[in-house]
């Protein structure tokens, strides 16, 4: 079987992911990827056949989308041109993890598709959503990676289409330890940020992860270190707690390790306000930024125990096992009843 797999590359979720299903997938078949995007700080380590700059986001440094970079990074014509060329018809499977060209090639060229990974749990109105919907985003989210069929991911078993988070192997084999250090993973502020508001906190010590550093370098009570998969792992293991955003990749594995977890979602990003809404039915502390009162939240978080355990997560080769399948069958011809063993 050839596979077409196209990877997302805006944030490292989707590049964080894909290099752990990779080896499972590749078990399938002849895998090709698709590496569409330009602001990721993982390398995708693996033979990458197609590349694209894609539509990307880009963050202001003060918790939000910048609206600027994202329309000044926008070309029409190449997308076009890409669309047109992307020799999607040429392969037996089309995974897509939220990619738009791959999207547009299959409708273009009339080929099946599948859309697996997060994003496409929301085509369920089972999958938590803010108070105050958003129908811009609402609509992006069930049409920036339209598919012939839909696997998800996410925190729970919200419908039956919906199979639980790829956890990294090395999250899953780690004994975790609590130390007296935060692990900060929010790329959407900047380090001058980040420093105003956790340089006050000196009975904690931080390791901030950033893209604007090199090396690792330390200021008073914060450690920055450069986004690195390894480094990351191994802070989040060890550490007492992690401030994040409300995507889902990190929140899940922090779930798994039951680590307490402070999510910000990311302002003008309505998938990430869904994630806030599905993470505090956890007892997830969510704040919508870092405010003046952020001291006085970050005391009553790390000093409560109100987040409830997880214990439902399966392993990368079930997952990868179970989403072929389901690409691979006709919709009629699945065995529904047996789904929920995936979750037990």
């Amino acid at each position: 079987m050839k596979i077409f797999y196209a990877v997302q590359a805006t944030g490292n979720g989707h590049i964080s992911r894909a290099m752990e299903i990779l080896p499972y997938l590749k078990k399938y078949g002849e895998v090709d990827i698709f590496l569409s995007g330009s602001n990721s700080g993982l390398p995708l380590n693996d033979n990458v056949k197609y590349r694209s700059k894609g539509l990307s986001l880009f963050y202001s440094g003060t918790g939000g989308l910048s609206y600027r970079k994202i329309a000044a990074s926008l070309a029409p014509l190449r997308i076009c041109n890409e669309v047109k060329h992307l020799p999607v018809e040429q392969y037996d499977l089309v995974l897509n993890d939220f990619e738009s060209i791959t999207s547009f090639a299959c409708r273009y060229k009339k080929v099946k598709s599948v859309n697996f990974g997060h994003q496409a749990s929301f085509m369920s109105n089972k999958v938590p959503r803010p108070g105050k919907h958003d129908l811009m985003g609402e609509f992006i989210l069930r049409n920036y990676a339209r598919a012939s069929k839909y696997v998800g991911l996410h925190f729970e078993n919200y419908d039956d289409f919906i199979l639980p988070p790829v956890i990294k192997k090395e999250i899953w084999n780690a004994e975790p330890t609590s130390k007296n250090y935060i692990t900060v993973y929010l790329l959407s502020y900047s380090d001058a940020v980040l420093s105003k508001y956790l340089s006050p906190l000196t009975n904690y010590r931080f390791e901030v992860f950033s893209k604007e550093v090199k090396c690792k370098t330390v200021s008073g009570n914060i450690t920055f270190i450069p986004v690195d998969k390894d480094a990351f792992n191994n802070s989040m293991i060890g550490c007492e707690g992690i401030i994040t955003g409300a995507g889902f990749e990190t929140p899940a594995e922090a779930l798994y390790l039951n680590k307490k977890i402070m999510a910000i979602p990311v302002k003008g990003q309505y998938e990430q306000c869904c994630n806030a809404a599905a993470l505090e039915r956890f007892g997830v502390k969510i704040i919508t930024d870092l405010s003046h009162d952020f001291e006085s939240q970050f005391y009553q978080w790390i000093l409560s125990n109100d987040q409830i355990p997880v214990n439902y997560f399966k392993d990368t080769r079930t997952i990868i096992s179970n989403m072929m399948e389901r690409a691979t069958v006709r919709e009629d011809e699945f065995n529904y009843a047996a789904e929920g063993l995936l979750w037990e």
